[in-house]
């Protein structure tokens, strides 16, 4: 019989997540990712991969020590962009680590989702720096064909060799991997699909540091979350990819389950261009916990947003209290060690979430002094704790008012057992 999560609509199947591949600046690979998110490791260091001279500031979260063709064999690197190198590595490490053959997976129906804020905008940097010193007659043709943001998901499917997929790239910025993780349960918890390879990818650029620079918005030297002395954001790049399956399929194959996704919830405000709304962002809680059938003394924990700008954080932490009250969980920001990931930050967060469910800890807050009197928060400041985690909150916000939260929960060998009854 079909396993059924207490309190899901009839007929939808349960969703796990059996695979996570990760490209950080604090580490390549689940395991690495779990030992520095365990250890509140830091990924900040000046920045090297486009030109900073001018610039006051010039710290960022760089992805250091990543080979593409390590875990990039059918597609010539040369032909991807430095964003989608980090998507297509991060998906084969996903299906790696789910213990699935692409071969298998090529009979069967899929989706790609990847999310995004810049697509290729690093390549775009590079065609504007060579219009600008020589011209456009003298861009570079093989980095114009690298620009399209489509190419973040096809080319996993290209990679993979996987042809019956749908290979959507979702561009609602800093929180479209939750938007591609919420389209990949819909997927599979319907039956349209059977796998779904879901996150996000940015690789840092010029054109999107100097936007923040410009608002004033990238701290000097570390991003400090609900700290009363942050100065802002860190720009930073990677991807994470999550295989999401059906229970029934992760049991019969005997895969490992990092966490069980319940649920999500969306809404797009577009209150302002850049301000966070607060009755928005727990709209989109309290939207993601009915989803989810959850409730809010339920979590356990909230991978936020958390920024490090005091707008962001505020309106955050207040939007979190006016949800939970007196239940509030513990809530923390990774941005503190990866720094702000753009498209794939949300991704990240939810393997985070994954691997903090399945490992028993919650990763700390780091760079943290003092909380902000108006961030009545428990961020776990700069120190893992252990912790029994059973249901966990993944927050992403973005520009325009594009809020997407994910629930995830523990699965035990006591589901299993009930599964299969």
């Amino acid at each position: 019989m079909s396993a059924q999560r207490p309190g899901a609509a009839a007929g939808r199947r349960r969703v796990v997540l059996t695979g996570f591949g990760v490209i950080s600046s604090i580490g390549i690979g689940a395991e690495e990712f779990t030992a520095s998110l365990r250890a509140g490791r830091s990924g900040v260091s000046p920045i090297s991969v486009f030109d900073v001279e001018g610039f006051a500031h010039v710290n960022g979260c760089e992805v250091k020590g990543f080979e593409p063709e390590r875990w990039i064999s059918r597609t010539p690197v040369e032909e991807l962009g430095r964003a989608s190198r980090f998507a297509v590595a991060a998906a084969r490490m996903a299906v790696e680590d789910a213990g699935l053959d692409p071969a298998d997976l090529a009979g069967r129906r899929g989706l790609i989702s990847v999310g995004t804020t810049d697509g290729e905008s690093y390549e775009l940097d590079r065609l504007v720096a060579a219009e600008l010193a020589d011209g456009p007659e003298r861009m570079d043709p093989q980095i114009v064909r690298r620009v399209s943001a489509a190419r973040l998901s096809t080319t996993i499917a290209q990679e993979l060799e996987l042809t019956d997929v749908e290979a959507p790239t979702i561009a609602t910025a800093c929180s479209a991997g939750n938007y591609a993780i919420g389209y990949g349960f819909d997927a599979v918890s319907s039956g349209e699909v059977e796998y779904a390879l879901c996150g996000g990818a940015d690789a840092m650029c010029r054109k999107t540091f100097t936007g923040f620079y410009r608002l004033g918005t990238i701290a000097p030297e570390c991003c400090q979350p609900f700290d009363v002395d942050r100065k802002g954001i860190l720009t930073g790049e990677g991807a994470g990819v999550l295989v999401l399956e059906s229970l029934d399929s992760a049991l019969a194959r005997g895969a490992t389950i990092y966490a069980e996704v319940l649920g999500y919830g969306l809404n797009c405000d577009a209150y302002h261009q850049v301000a966070p709304n607060g009755d928005s962002v727990a709209q989109a809680m309290a939207l993601a916990l009915d989803n989810a059938g959850v409730k809010p003394e339920e979590v356990d924990l909230i991978s936020a947003h958390g920024t490090g700008t005091k707008a962001n954080d505020i309106t955050e932490a207040g939007a979190i209290c006016k949800v939970f009250g007196a239940a509030t969980p513990r809530t923390i920001s990774l941005k503190s060690m990866l720094g702000h990931t753009m498209g794939a930050a949300s991704a990240l967060g939810a393997i985070a979430c994954g691997l903090a469910i399945t490992h028993g800890f919650i990763p700390p807050t780091i760079n943290h002094h003092r909380t902000d009197p108006e961030c009545e928060i428990d961020c776990v400041p700069n120190h893992a704790v252990d912790a029994d985690l059973r249901v966990v909150q993944n927050n992403g916000l973005a520009f325009g008012g594009n809020n997407a939260i994910v629930i995830l929960g523990k699965y035990t060998a006591g589901d299993r057992a009930e599964a299969a009854a």
